[in-house]
């Protein structure tokens, strides 16, 4: 006689969704998962016979997804959401931002920060972020504190902060984190400088150096408006492109964010060289910088995630809308409503942003091996009803209210709607904290 397998948890829902293989959807099926691990996907019945959970929790009429990956995040940056709204992107940085971090952010802002952005990320499926921002000493805490899975930009920028005092001293600090956190099981690193107009050809220098010998992602601005183009032609004779691709940078561990303003053989230069575009479609929209021709990028063969930015621009953490946007605004670009079904933008929300961080062998889809990090959406609602395809449904109909579990490596981060490992008025007790600092000390934002 066989006996079942003893494992930690067995999931089952109406579909499971697991993006591997592309579009596929399997009904009435179960996840098998033990010690943060799928063990296997496999029909329920099957799965009743062979394994024997500590827990088995039965989803009726949700959807197993790949927890959602944001591939870029400015986390810290919620507690300015609403500052300076409905302003145009170097105005909004320059007399407002800029100023506004220079005068509050330290460890405890960012912290703080980072611990409201994972909760409302969490609510919204979102598992893991990658994240660019100042003290990321303070990100690391706050998202493993949250159970969340990161991946911690390591900034740099030619501009004296807080938190370091020039370049050098910004990368110093986050070589030096990475070797603190490296090997968490929870976190990955990537070099984050911040744009072109802020970073030197020097410091682009040390860290395409780095990068090589490390294997790690580099994570910028790019292209984001057309001022950033001019200036670019102005003090460097090239486009912001042209200039990183004769420094060595344009590569397979690229994540160019933003790619809004490009012409035809950029894009077959990304797709050349396999660079990856986060596309933050409502940042762009709200900020009028334009829209990234997703598109053409993705018919080109470009590797295109999705990220929210922060929510001081967007105003926020929501991939469900980011998955809309990118669908809707890819087919009013393109005049053709076949362009980018359902199906692949679930994808750029997984598994796309899992492979552009080199943690797509870990998680970003469904299948044994994998980390158990998995969104369940709830379909039980009337604003979702009928559904005759869970896929289409998530892209064009279902939002982050309908997520009522997440779990991470394995462990439920949120039950039922209800986060598990954050306090929730603790948080709101520090963003109005907060608020009251800021809103006091500054009339200007």
């Amino acid at each position: 006689m066989i006996h079942p397998e003893k494992i930690d948890t067995l999931l089952e829902a109406r579909w499971i969704i697991p993006v591997e293989p592309a579009g596929a959807v399997l009904r009435n099926h179960a996840i098998a998962i033990d010690q943060g691990t799928i063990r296997a996907v496999m029909p329920g019945a099957e799965a009743h016979a062979q394994f024997a959970p500590d827990e088995h929790i039965v989803l009726g009429n949700h959807a197993l997804i790949p927890g959602l990956v944001n591939l870029h995040a400015h986390a810290a940056m919620s507690l300015m959401r609403g500052i300076a709204d409905d302003l145009p992107l170097m105005e909004w940085l320059g007399n407002h931002i800029w100023p506004a971090e220079a005068r509050h952010v330290d460890s405890n802002f960012v912290f703080d920060g980072t611990r409201l952005a994972c909760a409302e990320m969490l609510r919204g499926g979102i598992t893991c972020f990658n994240d660019m921002y100042l003290f990321p000493e303070a990100t690391v805490g706050a998202a493993v504190d949250a159970g969340m899975r990161a991946s911690i930009g390591m900034i740099a920028i030619d501009l004296p902060t807080a938190y370091a005092s020039d370049a050098d001293d910004y990368l110093a600090k986050g070589l030096a984190l990475r070797d603190e956190y490296g090997r968490h099981p929870l976190l990955s690193f990537c070099f984050a400088p911040h744009a072109p107009y802020t970073v030197s050809d020097r410091i682009f220098g040390s860290i395409l150096t780095y990068a090589e010998q490390l294997d790690l992602p580099i994570h910028i601005h790019l292209h984001e408006t057309t001022d950033e183009i001019r200036n670019s032609l102005k003090s460097h004779g090239v486009r912001p492109i042209e200039r990183l691709h004769k420094l060595g940078l344009l590569g397979p561990n690229l994540i160019a964010v933003h790619m809004v303003h490009l012409n035809g053989e950029e894009i077959e230069l990304m797709a050349q060289l396999g660079c990856t575009v986060a596309n933050c479609p409502s940042s762009n929209l709200k900020l009028a910088n334009g829209l990234a021709p997703v598109a053409a990028l993705t018919s080109a063969g470009v590797n295109v995630g999705l990220g929210t930015d922060g929510a001081a621009s967007n105003n926020r953490l929501d991939m469900f809308e980011e998955m809309r946007f990118t669908a809707l605004l890819a087919k009013a670009q393109s005049g053709r409503a076949n362009i980018l079904p359902a199906w692949q933008v679930l994808q750029m929300a997984t598994l796309n942003g899992a492979n552009a961080l080199g943690i797509g062998t870990l998680t970003g889809s469904l299948v044994a091996g994998k980390a158990a990090d998995i969104t369940a959406v709830d379909f039980s609602s009337l604003e979702l009803a009928p559904c005759y395809d869970p896929v289409s449904h998530l892209v064009y109909a279902a939002g982050r209210e309908h997520v009522s579990h997440v779990w991470v490596n394995g462990k439920m981060l949120l039950n039922d709607g209800e986060l598990t490992t954050l306090d929730e008025q603790e948080i709101l007790l520090r963003a109005e904290f907060w608020r009251e600092r800021m809103a006091t000390e500054s009339k200007n934002y």
